[in-house]
């Protein structure tokens, strides 16, 4: 949402200053702009957590309340409220005048996009993409006709399909060290190569081979399986053996950086490879990943962002991906010199030293079931874990 919050202020920024605050002059004291999530409120005063401390929002009866809806996040769109309507955990836009001491604001008006709101939103957009979206890594671009060619996983093997964007085509990429879609910047189809991960939104041919995509969400990812050397949980700095290469990687382990154990049994389970468990398997092997349409399929049969993975191609919720979510946090201290470890990163051209977009730990069994398979070899000049070597869970991205 923080893309939607974002949108909200520059509109609503740009009305201030083409029609003036509450009629006053240019020379008057013009009004801050906060954007928050409420902690709590009373019929006089809102706690509103900012992105940089939490603040007192003070409320009297001249103040304005409005509701905007996420669908169209628009001045024009907003519709008559009451303090009554706002709950923990709404997103509130606020403008009014700081005191001396900035941590009180005297409210003019309040902007809300309530919770509650928000929450079909972001189910209505997963749906959406769930039911037209299709994932897969890129195989190759045609910049003079603008086409895509990507390797789609589904239950026959791999399908390669053409990605046509159309004429309005929305296109995005993952910001560096982010899977997070609200942190998506836009791209250009200069910015898509061959190896990216890709999802993209829109309709099928009837063949199942062509793809006219309105919005398309790209990223160069990698995934690093090795061997913990030495761990300095004071620095985040943790440096394995990259199992593949057999170099050393210092793997850094930011606020960002989401930390987790995969349980021993479900691992043990998914890595003996059950058809439909997106245990590691070879690429392109039958067995469907974590809920990835076969070419051809009829919508509503899975592929859509949802909360899944690009390395499960799609996944739907209540999966491997969802269960990640529960798996068990842990922090750079809790690993062991002799732990196999794997880490999704964005790749940054180099191997040597690379931020850590998920780290799990407890994936012995795929580590050992990849290398059974032939997938992962000491030596390789890889730099990383690709193709069809995935663990569930590891590269999920957040969407919307």
């Amino acid at each position: 949402m923080r893309n939607f919050i974002l949108t909200f202020s520059v509109l609503f920024l740009g009305t201030i200053s083409s029609v003036g605050v509450l009629g006053q002059d240019s020379a008057a004291i013009k009004p801050s702009v906060v954007t928050g999530e409420v902690v709590t409120v009373s019929a006089t005063a809102i706690e509103l957590k900012t992105g940089t401390g939490q603040i007192t929002v003070e409320l009297a009866e001249t103040t304005d309340f409005k509701r905007v809806p996420p669908e169209n996040p628009k001045l024009s769109a907003a519709v008559e409220a009451q303090v009554s309507d706002i709950g923990m955990g709404d997103k509130l836009l606020v403008t009014g005048v700081f005191s001396n001491d900035r941590k009180r604001l005297p409210a003019r008006a309040v902007y809300i996009m309530s919770k509650s709101d928000i929450a079909r939103r972001q189910q209505e957009e997963s749906q959406k993409w769930a039911t037209r979206g299709i994932s897969g890594k890129v195989a190759s671009v045609n910049p003079d006709t603008r086409q895509i060619s990507v390797e789609v996983r589904g239950l026959m093997g791999t399908t390669t399909v053409v990605i046509n964007p159309k004429d309005d085509a929305i296109i995005r990429q993952y910001a560096p060290n982010s899977i997070k879609y609200s942190e998506t910047v836009p791209a250009t189809l200069a910015n898509i190569e061959a190896g990216n991960m890709i999802r993209a939104l829109g309709d099928r041919s009837p063949d199942g081979l062509s793809f006219a995509a309105e919005e398309i969400v790209t990223g160069a990812f990698q995934t690093i399986a090795g061997t913990v050397k030495s761990v300095n949980a004071e620095t985040g700095e943790v440096v394995v053996t990259n199992l593949q290469t057999d170099t050393d990687v210092t793997v850094v382990v930011g606020q960002a950086s989401v930390l987790k154990r995969f349980p021993p049994e479900m691992a043990a389970r998914l890595a003996g490879g059950a058809p439909g468990q997106g245990g590691a398997r070879p690429a392109g092997t039958a067995g469907q990943q974590g809920g990835q349409r076969p070419a051809g399929a009829a919508p509503g049969q899975g592929g859509g962002p949802g909360r899944g993975g690009m390395g499960q191609m799609g996944g739907t919720r209540g999966g491997i991906d969802d269960m990640f979510e529960r798996f068990p946090v842990i922090t750079a201290s809790d690993l062991t010199v002799g732990d196999m470890i794997a880490v999704s990163s964005s790749k940054n051209g180099t191997n040597e030293r690379v931020t850590a977009i998920k780290l799990l730990a407890g994936v012995e069994p795929f580590i050992r079931a990849a290398q059974t398979a032939g997938q992962l070899q000491r030596g390789g000049r890889g730099g990383g874990a690709n193709g069809g070597f995935t663990i569930p869970g590891l590269d999920g991205l957040d969407f919307p």
